[in-house]
């Protein structure tokens, strides 16, 4: 099983979303960097637009498959993850750590109150894990 940190909010697309004084930090989850597999190169946002929540923000293309990374929260980008552009290790790595994509100043604090907490993600992707492609097919 991944590691789900307790402290920390989720988005039911996998990202996850750190407060840290007046921004959020986020990046994507281990679930997420699992079912990509190995990242191999990140689009950042740039520093200064405005998103709304669920917009997409970033992409990450891993050796076989790429998935959209989406804003959890309405906010303008203050910073992005400059480390990155060295490599992706810290994403496959640390995710949750030295990993995170982009920095937001969130526009409404309240929306952060429509993620999940850690319980909360942790059953999403177990029920998600439950259906599995065999079985829709």
């Amino acid at each position: 099983m991944e590691t789900i940190p307790k402290e920390l909010l989720y988005s039911e697309t996998h990202e996850w979303l750190r407060e840290e004084d007046e921004l959020v930090v986020v990046g994507v989850t281990d679930h997420a960097q699992s079912l990509l597999g190995e990242v191999v190169f990140v689009r950042l946002p740039e520093i200064g637009i405005d998103v709304h929540a669920g917009d997409e923000i970033s992409v990450l293309e891993s050796v076989k498959a790429a998935g959209d990374v989406y804003s959890p929260v309405s906010g303008r980008v203050v910073e992005v993850n400059e480390a990155l552009e060295e490599g992706m290790t810290a994403i496959n790595e640390d995710p949750y750590g030295d990993g995170w994509l982009f920095k937001l100043a969130p526009r409404d604090r309240s929306e952060l109150d429509h993620l999940l907490d850690a319980e909360g993600y942790e059953k999403l992707i177990s029920d998600q894990d439950q259906v599995s492609p065999e079985e829709d097919e």
